[in-house]
């Protein structure tokens, strides 16, 4: 009974979405207070429903009830309870209630929170937020139910892609849904917005803390899963440009424009069409990410392998919702007012040409992403991979950071040429200093790698260039989310220019005993021996490895060979050593017909700046989010106390 009542209560959440979106069109029509006051109540029962199906879901993973399709495809009654539990969610309808479950959730909280809006634009996005929902309900009630029954029940499961039986993995994907889903509230005040002309400040206040706790997901589900990919495949990168991963970048850098965007408005009340714009867009690459990873399209070790009619049910809703929502821009935009003005040579400024180099890289990314499929269903076959990203988006994301540095120096409204490069005197003395250094003492790096270094050392001196002069026990935290978000960057940037520049790589045929060398690295396999894990046997090498001196220290190594029965697969399990300035990264291969191991080998240097970077700008947005709410409620007491 519990797949029967997990189903009841998703009909009942898509009826609640269905009520909430015609009693909030039919309540600002016809300006019936009745209606519109059951909006809230409404989406907070949608919610719960939504959850308690959800929760029906993951109990029958935890149960491993093998009379439920779902579970008896993607799972196993031997496979540890983590992955039982994450199994909920590692495939394609479980997803997708996840999903609409975070949608309904994320309606409910502002159906609760939300105070700062007017009434008619608070009903107005509660409405579009439902109209979203509805698609995902009806796909997932009519195409793709997670409750269906199998008679008679499986003896016992398939099991998860050993691929994704990684705890890492098991909290990627939730993270990257908080993320689309953020950015599909951001969405729905935008059409909320538009709905009632009601573009400014304020609304820009009520949306800003949605799209930053967006970001901040997206921030940390995209960190996540690019290390993921870096120990778990075995293959030593940590970003490949699959169109899978360029799924979930491109609604990043749509969200990251947006929250300069909003920034931009809620203090200065500018760029109020751009804003209506960024968040559209913003939604529409969520909307365009889902769409290739379940359509069936696209082949990778992220995607959901599903048949097309499913995809073709996902792609008309993208274009309805993002058909409808420019028509509506479209019909709406030449009322909304232009806000305030400022010169090129000021913050704002600065905000909008960040804007403009994000929309370039997002535009580069989503065409080498697109340009393929498009080309094989014209039935041309071709490939678009690594090189073309790099020299196309690399220049400008260099741009990018250079503009970074400068951004927060500016004065808002107006600026002076000579008082900005009197601020960028100490960054750019050590930009050109480490690239000159940098140069000389490694003269076959490349020019990107080089100037990625430099840009590196000048932006994380840039910022912190906010706190001068600044009491720093004072200073507000969304000031310090700011600097550390910047600063984050800047660690990136140094690890992946570190990265790319001096790694060291090699693959041998390894004899027991023989040493080999990989950078500063003296490399023994020592032996191969069976190991047994929960569901999984696999073959494990002992690795030695020392630095310098022959007997200097020595570290372990043990790289293993996995072999998984439930579904049947192999997989390489990557050796790390990290050290202060960097890894040691080994990958056992086969063993050949004269009993040597295939030994592959990188040193790394510096490559953990690129996690340790993405930590700080997900740390910084999540300050900026907290030092905003605080202000906020600052804000609410002191207009209560002014009020008794």
């Amino acid at each position: 009974m519990i797949a029967e009542a997990g189903l009841a209560a998703l009909w009942l959440a898509a009826a609640m979405a269905l009520m909430q979106l015609a009693m909030a069109a039919l309540g600002l029509r016809l300006r019936q207070e009745d209606l519109v006051a059951a909006v809230r109540p409404t989406a907070i029962v949608q919610g719960a429903l939504a959850a308690l199906s959800f929760g029906l879901l993951i109990v029958l993973f935890l149960r491993s009830d093998m009379s439920v399709l779902l579970v008896a495809q993607n799972s196993h009654s031997a496979k540890p309870l983590l992955y039982k539990f994450a199994g909920a969610w590692g495939n394609h309808e479980g997803s997708m209630l996840l999903w609409v479950t975070v949608l309904a959730l994320a309606g409910a909280a502002i159906a609760l929170l939300e105070k700062k809006l007017d009434r008619a634009t608070l009903t107005a996005t509660l409405g579009a937020q439902a109209f979203i929902a509805l698609g995902f309900y009806a796909f997932l009630l009519v195409a793709s139910s997670p409750f269906t029954r199998l008679d008679p029940p499986a003896l016992d499961g398939l099991g998860l892609n050993p691929l994704l039986q990684d705890p890492g993995l098991a909290f990627h994907p939730p993270t990257l849904y908080f993320g689309y889903v953020g950015l599909s509230i951001a969405f729905s005040f935008s059409v909320g917005a538009m709905v009632t002309r009601d573009v400014g400040p304020v609304f820009a206040r009520a949306m800003r803390p949605w799209v930053l706790a967006a970001w901040v997901f997206l921030t940390i589900g995209i960190t996540a899963g690019s290390y993921w990919a870096y120990y778990e495949l075995g293959w030593g990168g940590w970003w490949f440009w699959d169109p899978v991963e360029n799924a979930s970048l491109m609604p990043w850098l749509a969200a990251t424009a947006l929250l300069h965007s909003v920034n931009v408005l809620a203090a200065r009340d500018g760029l109020r069409a751009w804003t209506l714009m960024l968040a559209v867009v913003a939604f529409s690459m969520s909307m365009v990410g889902t769409f290739l990873v379940r359509s069936g399209i696209l082949t990778s070790v992220h995607a959901f392998a599903v048949d097309p009619e499913r995809g073709s049910f996902i792609l008309v809703l993208l274009a309805i919702y993002i058909g409808g929502a420019l028509a509506l821009y479209g019909a709406r935009v030449g009322r909304v007012k232009a806000g305030q003005g400022f010169d090129l040579l000021s913050r704002e400024g600065g905000l909008v040409l960040n804007n403009l180099l994000l929309s370039v890289i997002l535009g580069i990314v989503l065409i080498g992403t697109l340009y393929p499929i498009l080309a094989q269903a014209m039935g041309e076959q071709l490939s678009v991979g690594p090189p073309f990203f790099n020299k196309a988006a690399g220049p400008v994301a260099l741009a990018l950071v250079a503009a970074m540095a400068v951004g927060p120096l500016l004065n808002w409204r107006r600026d002076h040429v000579n008082a900005l490069l009197t601020k960028l005197t100490v960054p750019l003395a050590l930009s050109v200093l480490v690239m000159a250094g940098t140069f000389a003492a490694a003269p076959g790096t490349g020019w990107m790698e080089i100037v990625g270094l430099g840009l590196a050392a000048g932006l994380a001196v840039a910022s912190f260039a906010p706190l001068w002069k600044r009491k720093l026990l004072r200073t507000p935290l969304f000031t310090w989310g700011m600097v550390i978000a910047h600063f984050g960057v800047a660690v990136s940037l140094a690890g992946m220019a570190a990265d790319s520049a001096f790694t060291s790589e090699r693959l041998v045929a390894a004899r027991y005993g023989q040493p080999y060398y990989v950078g500063p690295w003296r490399v023994v396999l020592n032996g191969v021996a069976p190991v047994v894990g929960d569901n999984w046997s696999a073959v494990e090498g002992r690795v030695t490895a020392s630095r310098g001196p022959v007997d200097g220290p020595m570290i372990l190594l043990r790289p293993q060979r996995r072999f998984y029965s439930s579904p049947p697969t192999d997989t390489a399990e990557a050796a790390i050593s990290t050290r202060l300035d960097g890894q040691l990264y080994a990958v056992l291969g086969a063993q050949d017909a004269q009993g040597r191991w295939q030994l592959r080998l990188w040193w790394k240097p510096f490559v953990t700046l690129i996690w340790f970077g993405g930590g700080l700008i997900a740390l910084g947005g999540a300050l900026s989010l907290l030092g905003r709410l605080k202000r906020e409620r600052r804000n609410v007491k002191r207009r209560e106390e002014a009020e008794l």
